[in-house]
């Protein structure tokens, strides 16, 4: 009779045991990537409050490839992927008005930069 309860005890450690691998690989897969960082900030005018529909432009310094992102009520912009090795400009533009260019540098090692990007009248 004491065969079950070890039966019992043996299918249930194989189930733990299952159910803990599945969820470890789960996590494994979801690791960020340590090559890979972000940018984010916002977009501010003239009044020094955060622009709607504002144009941000981030080009990779070495590759020369350009994305944009058109920022929303709040002002806020957000690339991701971005490599570590490379640098990257940001600039803002809206109508007549346009930011200063910002660089984000292979030295900055934070893995979400925030820039504030200020429109001037060009």
């Amino acid at each position: 009779m004491q065969r079950a309860p070890r039966v019992v005890l043996a299918a249930a450690l194989a189930v733990f045991s299952v159910a803990a691998f599945a969820q470890n690989g789960t996590k494994n897969s979801k690791k960020e990537d340590p090559n890979l960082r972000n940018v984010e900030g916002t977009v501010l005018g003239l009044d020094q409050k955060p622009v709607a529909k504002a144009i941000v432009q981030l080009k990779d310094a070495r590759t020369v490839q350009v994305r944009s992102f058109v920022t929303q009520e709040d002002g806020k912009y957000h690339f991701a992927g971005l490599r570590t090795t490379n640098d990257y400009e940001l600039q803002a533009t809206l109508d007549d008005l346009k930011s200063a260019t910002k660089r984000l540098s292979t030295f900055d090692n934070r893995k979400t930069a925030t820039l504030v990007l200020q429109l001037e009248k060009k």
